[in-house]
């Protein structure tokens, strides 16, 4: 599809909420009109905002720093398919996927086959991540020491929820992710002798997973300093961590090199501690890091609509029921992600499209240059989402396209909906109403 005309829209990005059309040529946007329908009329297809009614909005796809797509090895889970299909269906052109599959992602060789398998579908921009250690067994270094600087892929490192407890090795990875220019996205789970010790003596989960987080931010912030690396903050979920992220923040880095951002899902700013213990605290209700109280899901709300918190991210981590019966941590998050951020959260979209668009595009480089994404402006590349920000909707994860339907959302009503995903220009979800 050469020319795409999307006309009688309002159109929102972090920096302007207008009233117009926009102009598509060959995937990337060619002009964005405000007030008046655009020069020309010929068009390979026609999208009216005047078929989808009064709350419609035009927006950027987003963009997704943090999802478990199961692939290769974790089919009765989720394959690449049906995780890719739940990401369009949620709105997003691009996502970063963890490498805790099996084998594990630690070459270069194993991320680039999974992005090309992921390129034949056409739905999203997979970005997969490399883990910081061989098979993710914290021992030695994965082939991250191989990669090229200024390499197209990965975007992003992680050992995902294992955080390297070898100081060293931590600092090395850091090191590589340094040179390489990427961020290193710390999931924060390493909480030293005094969470062991909580372990130990049978505190209770809550307890001690709070030690964790917070003693590991502490401790890969202190580690991204002496590095001079981009240290990226996975799931805050804590008054504390959020705090130590702040004040981190406020002060000038010893290091010039040293960059922190950090994210929270929308199950940490929409759910606490009640949905889990009525889900079963210790398996449908399970996440790492567990569902918190009331006091530290409105302390991370506030975090994120005062620009602490970076970005939103899903850590989408579909299991099969069979698993999450036994207690496998995570939730399906993708197809609930906006509706759960626009329900809950007290900020305008221009604030929301930056949490979930801009800011994640900017973290893993994809913000400048020709065909970035993440705003609507002239140039761009055309990854963009029309949503109904009028739509209230009970959440069915019998609906969903993942195959994991575990959901603290469950049952619940929420409002705004996904109509269409465009990504580089075409249609990837929706789109039967209002085209021609």
């Amino acid at each position: 599809m050469r020319r795409l005309v999307l006309k009688n829209f309002r159109m929102v990005d972090e920096a302007a909420d207008v009233f117009g059309t926009l102009v598509v040529e060959d995937g990337i946007i060619r002009e964005v009109a405000v007030g008046a329908a655009a020069a020309g009329s010929s068009a390979d297809m026609v999208i009216d905002g005047c078929g989808f009614g009064d709350g419609a909005v035009l927006m950027p796809a987003f963009v997704d720093l943090h999802a478990h797509f199961r692939d290769p090895g974790f089919p009765k889970k989720e394959t690449l398919e049906s995780a890719s299909l739940a990401a369009a269906a949620a709105g997003y052109g691009t996502v970063v996927c963890m490498a805790n599959t099996d084998p594990v992602i630690d070459t270069l060789e194993k991320a680039v086959s999974l992005k090309e398998r992921s390129g034949a579908l056409g739905l999203i921009d997979l970005y997969p991540v490399l883990s910081l250690s061989k098979n993710m067994e914290g021992r030695k270094l994965s082939g991250i020491r191989n990669l090229p600087a200024g390499c197209a892929l990965p975007l992003m490192l992680s050992e995902d929820g294992k955080d390297l407890a070898d100081e060293r090795l931590f600092l090395a990875a850091m090191a590589e992710a340094r040179r390489l220019g990427i961020p290193v996205s710390c999931h924060c789970d390493f909480g030293g002798i005094e969470a062991e010790a909580a372990k130990t003596a049978g505190r209770p989960r809550a307890e001690w997973s709070r030690i964790e987080e917070n003693n590991a931010v502490r401790r890969a912030i202190e580690l991204g300093k002496r590095a001079g690396c981009h240290v990226h903050i996975a799931h805050v979920s804590t008054m504390e961590a959020a705090a130590l992220i702040r004040e981190a923040k406020k002060s000038p880095p010893a290091n010039p090199h040293f960059t922190l951002t950090c994210e929270a899902t929308p199950h940490h700013i929409g759910a606490a501690e009640e949905d889990a213990i009525r889900m079963g605290t210790e398996s449908r209700g399970r996440v790492n890091p567990p569902l918190r109280s009331e006091a530290d899901r409105r302390a991370i709300a506030a975090a994120v609509c005062d620009g602490v918190i970076d970005a939103i991210a899903t850590d989408h981590a579909p299991h099969s029921e069979a698993d999450k019966a036994a207690g496998a941590p995570g939730f399906t998050g993708l197809e609930t992600a906006f509706a759960a951020c626009f329900s809950t959260l007290n900020i305008d979209l221009r604030r929301l499209s930056a949490l979930m668009s801009a800011n994640p595009a900017r973290i893993l480089g994809l913000y400048k240059g020709p065909g970035g994404r993440g705003r609507i402006a002239q140039g761009r590349r055309a990854d963009l989402v029309i949503a109904d920000t009028r739509a209230v909707w009970k959440v069915r994860p019998e609906q969903f396209k993942s195959r994991g339907k575990c959901s603290p959302f469950t049952d619940r009503e929420l409002r705004g909906k996904i109509f269409v995903t465009i990504r580089g220009g075409m249609i990837t979800f929706g789109g039967e109403s209002g085209v021609r």
